[in-house]
């Protein structure tokens, strides 16, 4: 993130082996710098022995935030720990993805122009044209990207150039329906969320809720998870179902479907930006 101003609310984010003296460590430090904790939690794993904490906290004057990153480095080394610390109101620079199901985008987009998700949206990016006038309507850039069997290297190629460019933080692919080659989603490890019906592996391809449908489900719902090379398998910060029944029309279910699309990404990305996500191997650790 680029050049930030001094604040007084901040957020700290912290991984490591579980051991005693971590919390003591942490309020030791911020009661030095003249920090008041307003918000903590924290989760120690029994599986893997590690240790999560998030914690809110304000301080009597105006601070930058690298000086308190400088300032904590020493005690992050001694206990090993993996962490992050920025003003609270830092707004996640997004770049959103799409495809021809608009649905996701177009709930992103409401609630970023309403101010209930703490991101900028820089850029809209599409392998069609269909959503250029949406985006078009908010004031936002729109790329369209083509992408062919032939042209999918230079299309991701250019995806990345515009995260760089734009110095995105986030991306989110709101039913991009291209599958990200291996070495882009290692370049995109942590920072890219997708969204997928929970069919899978059930209804894989085309028309997931009519097949669906024509099988008499009773639970649809949506999954929001990281992307990884692994297709639809990273780890997930947010999943959501509602019950149907045999009432329920093909297009009931999918209209359905879709509400719960963009319930679960629009938390999955508001979670995100206000670090609230922390990555535990192949699962996430989510202080709501």
């Amino acid at each position: 993130m680029t050049s930030e101003p001094e604040a007084r609310a901040f957020i700290l984010t912290l991984h490591c082996d579980d051991r005693p003296g971590i919390v003591h460590a942490v309020s030791g430090f911020l009661v030095q710098r003249g920090g008041n904790i307003v918000a903590s939690a924290q989760y120690g794993d029994p599986e893997t022995g590690r240790f999560f904490m998030r914690v809110q906290f304000e301080t009597d004057e105006p601070t930058a935030p690298q000086d308190l990153r400088d300032g904590f480095a020493p005690v992050a080394a001694r206990l090993g720990m993996g962490w992050e610390l920025w003003a609270a109101d830092v707004r996640y620079r997004t770049l959103i993805m799409v495809s021809r199901f608009g649905h996701c985008l177009n709930d992103l987009l409401f609630r970023w122009s309403t101010g209930s998700l703490q991101v900028d949206i820089p850029a809209i990016v599409s392998n069609h044209r269909d959503f250029a006038p949406l985006a078009a309507s908010y004031g936002i850039d729109f790329h369209h990207v083509p992408v062919t069997p032939q042209t999918k290297p230079a299309a991701e190629e250019r995806l990345l150039e515009l995260v760089d460019e734009l110095d995105i933080h986030l991306v989110v692919l709101a039913r991009y329906m291209q599958v990200l080659s291996d070495e882009t989603c290692r370049q995109l490890a942590g920072r890219a969320i997708n969204i997928h019906h929970s069919f899978l592996p059930s209804f894989k391809g085309a028309r997931p809720y009519h097949q669906a449908h024509s099988r008499g489900v009773k639970l649809i719902g949506a999954t929001a998870h990281y992307v990884t090379p692994d297709l639809d398998e990273g780890p997930i910060i947010e999943q959501d179902v509602q019950r149907v029944d045999h009432n329920f029309t093909a297009d009931q279910l999918v209209a359905a479907g879709r509400d719960v699309e963009c319930q679960v990404l629009a938390r999955a990305v508001r979670w995100h930006s206000e670090q609230r996500v922390l990555l535990n191997g192949t699962k996430t650790v989510v202080f709501r």
